[in-house]
């Protein structure tokens, strides 16, 4: 069973939710809001910090002028290492992994699964100096500017690419939360990937579809990113070299010209970290609770466009405790209704804050997963881990979602925490226990299997 400390707080916790969620529907006739929100005035905020304080820099982007969506770019320092030879094992930049014994001896030791101080966060923020001090320059292994150094471009290391999308019931938390900034930089440096965190619009300002338009938004920028990096780098390529012969300065080409024209517009507005280091060929949506609803609607979109989102490619999704639920309760429903944090009758509100006025239904898409005509087909899904809480009401339904993926050949396998509540690796107050830390750890294991290059396979 949960600690005594855990379910004192679940009380409060539930209080509070309560308290706010009703607040929210008397008052959600009055708040709409095209462009939206993505961060409540209650929500702890981490302000973002381009540095490597504590191994991973970030930094925020407001990605869509006509809505509130943004997102955090978390880049682990091993981006900056030298990538390593094709002729010999690809060297592992996590740890080996230790008995689970071992490994809780050694959690007060890693300085990964802290926050650094707020006031440091803010001296090293971009904000802090001019933009000129901050740009390219590398110091004592610290990345100060939001612009790689200038390296080749053989000899930058590309990770692969995690599109993060935060919990919260659809009204609440953030891609800047403290606890999501926490959770992030841990599967940052675990993963050894770049994690992308979507600041998806909260309901009710912005109900269904908003928070999953927003995701394959996310999605194709992503693929945008990709293209005018492509672009950028062919334009570079091609003015390395002289013109050809003639007097003057040559013929300059339409076709030249042509190239200069679309380089100097992605120039402008391509994302530096994600350029130099970016792999979107190797990209895995992670959702928790109702990040997770949002995850795996993008995966059905990305098979959906195929090869529309090149380069692209969706090889994995992680599906933390997701926020299921349909009109024939399952037994976990029945059993667990009033389970820790959020119980049953919190999540109705929820949804009913979420979905548009006269659509509310316990089998919308959205919420179950397994409805009758909601495509693509499942045998096209991609690898999909599934975690799921012992002590949570919606555990029964996710198990079954990933045992439907499995009767069709997809990799779908089932990850079960005993003692675990909603939300248990990801929450503000559990984020340091010991099971949300080895949860980590273990998707971290499961998603090498699919993101590693090939010929450099993880081995476990």
């Amino acid at each position: 069973m949960p600690s005594v400390a855990v379910k004192l707080y679940s009380v409060f916790f539930k209080f509070l939710l309560k308290h706010r969620l009703q607040n929210r529907i008397q008052t959600s006739s009055q708040h709409s809001d095209s462009f939206g929100i993505t961060t409540r005035p209650e929500e702890v905020v981490a302000a973002a910090n381009p540095s490597f304080a504590d191994g991973v820099a970030t930094k925020d982007i407001h990605i869509d002028p006509l809505a509130s969506l943004s997102i955090r770019i978390f880049l682990p320092e091993s981006a900056l290492n030298a990538p390593e030879s094709r002729s010999k094992p690809r060297t592992r930049s996590i740890p080996e992994p230790q008995p689970r014994s071992a490994h809780l001896d050694s959690i007060t030791r890693r300085k990964s699964y802290g926050p650094p101080l707020l006031e440091e966060r803010r001296s090293n923020s971009f904000g802090g100096g001019s933009g000129v001090e901050c740009l390219n320059l590398m110091t004592e292994g610290a990345y100060l500017g939001y612009s790689p150094p200038s390296v080749a471009q053989g000899e930058r290391r590309r990770l692969p690419v995690v599109l993060q999308f935060h919990g919260g019931g659809w009204v609440s938390g953030g891609s800047d939360s403290v606890a999501n900034d926490i959770f992030c930089r841990r599967i940052a440096e675990l993963c050894d990937v770049i994690v992308i965190a979507v600041g998806y619009r909260l309901a009710p300002e912005n109900r269904y579809p908003a928070a999953f338009e927003d995701g394959v938004k996310v999605l194709n920028w992503l693929a945008k990113q990709a293209n005018l990096a492509e672009c950028s780098r062919s334009m570079s390529g091609g003015r390395s070299g002289g013109h050809g012969g003639g007097s003057g300065g040559g013929e300059f080409k339409k076709s030249d010209a042509h190239k200069h024209i679309v380089g100097s517009f992605g120039a402008s507005v391509v994302e530096p970290w994600l350029a130099a280091h970016g792999d979107p060929s190797r990209c895995v949506l992670l959702g928790a609770s109702c990040g997770a609803n949002i995850a795996d609607y993008v995966a059905r979109k990305a098979v959906e466009g195929g090869k529309l989102l090149d380069p692209v490619k969706v090889v994995a999704q992680v599906l933390m405790y997701p926020f299921f639920i349909g009109s024939v309760p399952t037994r976990s429903e029945i059993k667990l209704a009033n389970s820790y944090f959020y119980d049953k009758a919190m999540c109705m509100l929820a949804w009913k804050l979420f979905l548009p006025e006269g659509e509310f239904s316990l089998d919308h898409p959205s919420a179950n997963p397994l409805v009758p005509g909601r495509g693509p087909p499942l045998k096209l899904m991609p690898p999909t881990l599934t975690v799921v809480a012992e002590h949570d009401w919606m555990r029964d339904r996710a198990i079954a979602y990933s045992e439907e993926l499995r009767k069709v050949n997809v990799d779908a396998p089932v990850l079960e925490y005993k003692d675990a509540v909603h939300e248990f690796a990801t929450l503000d107050v559990l984020l340091k226990s010991p099971q949300a830390q080895v949860c980590a750890e273990d998707i971290a294991i499961w998603m090498k299997k699919h993101i590693s290059l090939r010929g450099h396979e993880f081995s476990y």
